[in-house]
C-alpha cells in the first residue's frame, strides 16, 4: 500500500464514523477545503475517500460540487428492511444445517442480557445487533453476505428514526427466537423467525414515526 493509498483509508475510516456517530449528521454540508485542512492531507486522497463514500451512498455531491452527507428517507429505511428480511430469512435457514457457530453463541449470551432488562445506549446495543446479524450471515455460508448487511446497515444508520429508543428487550428476544431454532437444527422455523423480527422491526419503525 502506497502512502497515498494508507492517507485516503485513513480519511475515509473518519470521515466514515463521523458521520456514523452523528458529528456530522444527514443534511450536512461539508466543504473538501476544510475536510482536507482537518485531516491533514492533500486533495488527491482525500477525494478518493470521497468517491468511496459517495458509492456507498454516504455522501452525494450536489450539482454547485458541495458533498452533503446523504439523507436516508423512511421510505429508504423501509425498502432495507425488506431488502434485508429476504436476504437474512434465507440466511437463517441455511445457519440451521450446520452446528451452532461460537459466534451465535456469544451472541445468544449478549441477547440474553438484554433480554433479561440490561440497559444501554443505543451505539452499543447496535453494535451488539450488528454482530448477531453477521453472525447469522456467516454461518450461512453465503460468503458475500456479509459485506452487503454492513453497507446497508451503514445507509440505514443515516435514518435518524433509528435512534429514538434505548430498550431493547423485544429485539433480544426476536434474536433469540432465531439462534434457538438455528440450534435445534429448524431450517423453517430459523427463516420464520428471522421474518418475524424483520416484520416487527418495520413495526416498531412505524410506530416510532406515529409517536416522534
Amino acid at each position: 500500500m502506497t502512502d497515498r493509498e494508507t492517507l485516503s483509508q485513513q480519511a475515509y475510516k473518519t470521515i466514515r464514523q463521523h458521520i456514523l456517530d452523528g458529528t456530522f449528521s444527514a443534511g450536512d454540508l461539508l466543504s473538501e477545503r476544510v475536510l482536507a485542512e482537518e485531516s491533514g492531507i492533500s486533495r488527491t486522497p482525500l477525494r478518493s475517500a470521497i468517491s468511496r463514500l459517495e458509492n456507498e451512498g454516504m455522501l452525494a455531491r450536489l450539482a454547485n460540487g458541495t458533498l452533503m452527507v446523504h439523507r436516508i428517507t423512511v421510505e429508504q429505511l423501509l425498502e432495507i428492511v425488506q431488502i434485508r428480511r429476504l436476504l437474512e430469512a434465507a440466511a437463517a435457514g441455511k445457519a440451521a444445517a450446520f452446528p451452532l457457530t461460537p459466534a451465535l453463541r456469544r451472541s445468544r449470551d449478549v441477547m440474553r442480557a438484554y433480554a433479561g432488562g440490561r440497559h444501554a445506549v443505543f451505539d452499543q446495543f447496535w453494535l451488539d445487533d450488528e454482530d448477531f446479524h453477521l453472525a447469522v450471515a456467516e454461518a450461512s455460508g453465503l460468503h458475500l453476505l456479509p459485506s452487503l448487511l454492513k453497507d446497508m446497515r451503514s445507509m440505514a444508520r443515516l435514518c435518524t428514526i433509528t435512534r429514538t429508543h434505548d430498550r431493547f428487550e423485544e429485539q433480544a428476544l426476536e434474536h433469540l427466537a432465531v439462534i434457538d431454532a438455528i440450534e435445534a437444527g429448524d431450517v423453517a422455523g430459523a427463516a420464520a423467525a428471522m421474518e418475524r423480527h424483520f416484520d416487527s422491526a418495520r413495526t416498531r419503525f412505524l410506530a416510532w414515526l406515529a409517536h416522534p
